[in-house]
């Protein structure tokens, strides 16, 4: 019964994708009279500040996304970057249409003490059929804070290992950790970046400096901060200019690393973005990273390099930092989002030397890693990565000419990939830009102070480009 009405709906959901998806249709937002009442009924329960609008998921398909008042928008948001296929995909329905797979889909297991059978097989043809450099190993979690929070806790476990010489811990260990006192709860700390976002938990806002609302009012370690190149655009016109800036970066690093070993906290690892996301949408070179890699190599560090937003294809390839072209990128790789778990992969000396140390109840779930695996194979048949890499290029080609046509508005376009950003003026005119986009049939997302970033789906292809570009232009127009 319940695989049948699974079955009439993935047939429904076919129809709907053919009219959902075609070139050139626009839909202006109306009123909203659906969403105000959930509003004021969410409200009662929780915060709702946050909440842009309600959305009918049942409705939106591929790059479409559409609110509970029936308005169609072209996604170029994806749920903070976390859709990686867009909505209702056919594939996938038909996927969680299979009644073999009901088993997975209704139990979630405790996967640290009791994980189903085909696991490993799961596994092997989900995330480590797409392993980054020099890595076999893959410890899945939940969200990206949670990969963020545990990977750092491997770092210090394999630093204090590293300092003992050995993995036994003494008795004054054992009962000092008790109390939170050293040496069983060591002085260590985690290099971080300004603009960095890596989270919301504990750890991960110790590293996370985006903005000041996600860390108002809640203790944190004292951690060292680095400055993150800021390069100037275009940046053929400042190659000297953004060099001597990267170097000025990398020279504070080791500085902070020694200044915080001299005062008794030595950096265990340090944490970057490959784009910095949250904080702006800030590059660097492939040359910074490979510089910082031999950095943390120097000193000792392990080198965790967030992926969490960057990974999963949107740069063009399913690591961004693949285009640092290097053999040995990183010791710890984390990731969520458009890999639809959470998780970190790591080199086999940062594999947890005992049980329950790197642990919760669930640990990821195995329902995510049955549709990242159909995924996969969709990204390889259709070859979404070329599709990504020909899309962004007529995008960024696109905000490079809205930016000639707009100088006194739009400035610094860049990307990598469909991974792209631009400046606005002004914060005002940024948030004033984004609401009549979404009047228009656009939905967009900011980072930063005042930049507009883009995040669409790998699905997103040349003649979407072309349709946001034009309303984009309009949009614009009305506020030159």
């Amino acid at each position: 019964m319940a695989s049948s009405l699974i079955s009439r709906h993935f047939a429904l959901s076919l129809q709907k994708n053919l009219w959902l998806s075609a070139p050139g249709c626009r839909h202006v937002s109306k009123a909203a009279p659906q969403a105000q009442e959930l509003t004021k009924q969410l409200g009662e329960i929780q915060n709702v500040g946050a909440i842009n609008f309600f959305c009918n998921y049942e409705e939106s398909r591929g790059n479409y996304l559409v609110d509970v008042d029936g308005n169609r928008m072209l996604d170029i948001y994806t749920q903070i970057s976390s859709i990686p296929i867009g909505y209702n995909h056919p594939a996938l329905l038909k996927l969680l249409s299979n009644p073999n797979n009901l088993s997975t889909l209704v139990n979630r297991p405790a996967l640290g003490i009791l994980p189903p059978e085909n696991f490993p097989d799961k596994l092997t043809e989900s995330l480590l059929s797409m392993s980054p450099s020099g890595m076999t190993r893959v410890q899945t979690m939940a969200c990206g804070s949670c990969s963020n929070e545990n990977a750092f806790k491997a770092m210090f476990i394999w630093y204090r290992n590293k300092e003992r010489g050995h993995n036994t811990p003494s008795e004054e260990d054992l009962s000092s950790c008790m109390v939170n006192q050293a040496p069983g709860c060591p002085e260590l700390s985690i290099l971080s970046f300004m603009g960095a976002f890596h989270g919301r938990t504990m750890g991960c806002l110790a590293t996370t400096h985006s903005k000041a609302i996600h860390k108002l009012d809640v203790p944190s370690f004292d951690w060292p901060i680095a400055p993150f190149p800021r390069l100037q655009y275009p940046l053929e016109e400042f190659s000297r200019e953004n060099a001597q800036e990267e170097a000025r970066c990398l020279e504070e690093v080791e500085d902070l690393i020694v200044k915080w070993r001299q005062k008794g906290k030595p950096v265990a690892g340090i944490v970057i973005e490959p784009i910095q996301a949250e904080g702006g949408d800030n590059h660097a070179s492939p040359d910074f990273f490979k510089s910082l890699r031999n950095i943390a190599r120097k000193h000792g560090c392990a080198f965790h390099v967030d992926e969490v937003q960057t990974g999963g294809g949107a740069t063009g390839k399913m690591w961004a930092h693949e285009h640092w072209g290097m053999d040995d990128p990183a010791d710890i790789v984390s990731f969520s989002k458009k890999l639809l778990t959470g998780g970190y992969y790591h080199r086999d000396e940062l594999q947890a030397d005992k049980p329950y140390r790197i642990f919760n109840t669930w640990m990821g779930d195995p329902s995510k890693n049955l549709i990242l695996a159909e995924v996969l194979n969709v990204i390889r048949r259709e070859n979404l990565l070329e599709e990504v890499t020909r899309s962004g290029k007529a995008l960024l080609n696109g905000l490079y000419d809205l930016q000639a046509q707009y100088p006194g508005m739009l400035s610094r376009a860049r990307g990598q990939g469909t991974f792209c950003a631009i400046d606005i003026c002004d914060d005002a005119t940024r948030n004033s830009i984004l609401l009549k986009a979404r009047d228009k049939g656009i939905l967009l997302g900011g980072c930063g102070d005042r930049s507009i970033r883009f995040r669409p789906a790998l699905v997103f292809k040349e003649y979407h480009v072309h349709i946001f570009l034009n309303i984009f232009n309009d949009v614009l127009a009305q506020h030159k």
